[in-house]
């Protein structure tokens, strides 16, 4: 985690003149910028490798560099309002800070998004490294900022509330900080609270969110508006992928009304689904809690003859909670996931498995994401039309479910009488304060979306890559999900410890394959058409 700022990672014979503060706008920029706006990233890295150029459109920024470098750049102030001022940074003159090395990132620090490299590989993508700049766009007494949380609970939202109203206050002397009440709907229905260090002390320690939370209730227009008219400049928006695309629309049309207005995102998901970042706060804390319930399941199971333990975990998409849990425990023979299809009936299948697991050791403890086994819930059961207000699928009770499946399995065939017990801890887990481990991590994510706001970036997502805590554009973290590799060595390190079969159907490697084959026939023209316009391109003199 980036808990100390160094010049190791700098790349000084780069320039970003897009966001250099000392860069004035002029008419030969805008013109640049008008021609470079007529080229396709494709097309634009491909001529310009030999030279550190920007290419920005609506959508994205993208600065290339020699050696397969490239930049994910997020927006800027400066790209949309003309002629702001800049002040210097007052951390420099922060007693708390004296000790530091270096005060600021250097302004062409970056972070790589995969550092496993090859010898003769491309550099790869990059993204803008989080801190404190030199220069800031902001003076403390014209910051008046806001903080909603949307979307489910999640431990550690306290946390991070806590830490964006203190680092405001005492990093850079802001006293005006409003907190939304009710999630996006509270911009519109004028709910607010005001936040000071002295408001928010202790909230850390507690579960929830103090400023309450929604899902839905996006209305764009309105939200601005509301920002708008209360001379909002700084936004923070906490809340998962769903949020962060709100937080992206938001953005655009803050840009479109040419606002002087930073919007900051802090990526909030107990699942840990969100791609890029290395995970999300609340993770750590899920996992560990999450341990309570699978010991009581084990307990319960090995206390009496043929018990059985099912413990169903949050995953609506993703299974990493259950995945490190079950990695975690030691206790756990079976773990079901969304990534990783299983099927009941049949040679290989779950309950022929639960049978041998019984003869074997007399007990056995089941975990199950709730996103696993939805396709095999019946039709008149399963709710896939049906959504809520986030626009997530409503999911039927697979731990329920698959706990009935097993019982009149065993009843069926009348083979072994079985004790089964199921818990579920879900809402428990989401109510619970952050561990010190999420606490710590929360107030890096806090600090590092200050630090990006004041010196004028905005329309970005602030989170760890690779460790290093980066600005990351909107674009990319509402693009995919995360999940689980099941071809990874950690979902296989879950396999040697639960010994559990994969549960493969082999009808679904060989179907996987033969779509594998089309996707390669698909992209072999491509392909062959990139390698010639690499090779046709002329070499600089």
């Amino acid at each position: 985690m980036d808990s100390s700022i160094s010049s190791s990672a700098s790349l000084s014979p780069l320039k970003f003149r897009c966001f250099d503060p000392t860069y004035a706008y002029s008419a030969t920029t805008a013109n640049h910028s008008r021609l470079l706006s007529n080229l396709s990233p494709r097309s634009f890295a491909v001529n310009s490798r030999s030279s550190m150029e920007t290419s920005e459109n609506s959508e994205r920024k993208i600065v290339t560099g020699d050696a397969g470098y490239v930049l994910e750049d997020v927006p800027h102030l400066t790209d949309y309002v003309l002629d702001l001022p800049t002040y210097p940074n007052p951390l420099q003159d922060n007693p708390s800070y004296s000790v530091v090395k270096q005060y600021f990132v250097n302004l062409d620090d970056t972070v790589a998004q995969k550092i496993v490299v090859q010898k003769d590989g491309p550099r790869g993508t990059h993204f803008r490294r989080a801190g404190p700049r030199q220069k800031i766009y902001f003076e403390s007494d014209e910051v008046y900022a806001c903080i909603v949380t949307c979307g489910g609970l999640c431990p550690g939202l306290n946390t991070v509330i806590r830490e964006i109203v203190c680092g405001l206050h005492h990093m850079y002397g802001v006293n005006k900080v409003l907190g939304i009440e009710g999630g996006y709907r509270g911009f519109y229905a004028r709910n607010t609270i005001p936040l000071t260090p002295k408001v928010v002390n202790y909230i850390h320690k507690r579960g929830g969110t103090i400023l309450g939370t929604s899902r839905g209730g996006h209305d764009t227009s309105k939200i601005v508006d509301s920002i708008q008219d209360r001379g909002i400049n700084q936004v923070y928006i906490i809340g998962g992928d769903g949020t962060q695309r709100g937080a992206s629309v938001i953005f655009e049309e803050i840009r479109r009304r040419g606002l002087k207005v930073a919007v900051a995102g802090i990526p909030k998901t107990i699942d840990n689904d969100i791609p890029v970042i290395d995970k999300s706060f609340g993770f750590d804390t899920a996992v560990e809690e999450a341990q309570r319930a699978i010991n009581a399941a084990h307990v319960e199971a090995e206390s009496i003859e043929n018990g059985i333990g099912v413990v169903k975990l949050m995953g609506r998409y993703s299974g990493f909670i259950a995945m490190y849990a079950t990695l975690a425990s030691r206790d756990v023979d079976c773990c079901l996931i969304p990534e990783s299809p299983f099927y009941l009936e049949g040679p290989g299948g779950l309950l022929e498995y639960v049978e041998k697991r019984l003869k074997e050791n007399g007990h056995m403890v089941i975990v199950i994401a709730e996103g696993a086994g939805q396709d095999l819930l019946s039709e008149s059961k399963r709710s896939k039309d049906h959504q809520d207000a986030s626009g997530n699928k409503l999911l039927q009770d697979v731990g329920l479910w698959i706990s009935q499946k097993i019982k009149d399995h065993f009843a069926k065939r009348k083979m072994m009488p079985i004790n089964l017990k199921y818990i579920d801890p879900t809402y428990m887990i989401r109510a619970v304060p952050s561990n010190a481990s999420d606490n710590v991590y929360s107030t890096l994510l806090a600090h590092s979306a200050i630090h990006g706001a004041m010196a004028g970036y905005t329309g970005f997502t602030v989170g760890p890559v690779n460790g290093r805590h980066a600005y990351i554009p909107f674009h990319r973290i509402i693009e995919k999900q995360n999940k689980v590799v099941i071809t990874d060595r950690m979902w296989a390190r879950l396999l040697s410890s639960t010994n559990q079969p994969s549960f493969i159907d082999p009808r679904d490697i060989t179907r996987s394959k033969r779509e594998e084959e089309e996707q390669q026939q698909q992209q072999k023209p491509l392909l062959s058409g990139e390698s010639y316009m690499l090779e046709a391109e002329p070499k600089p003199q």
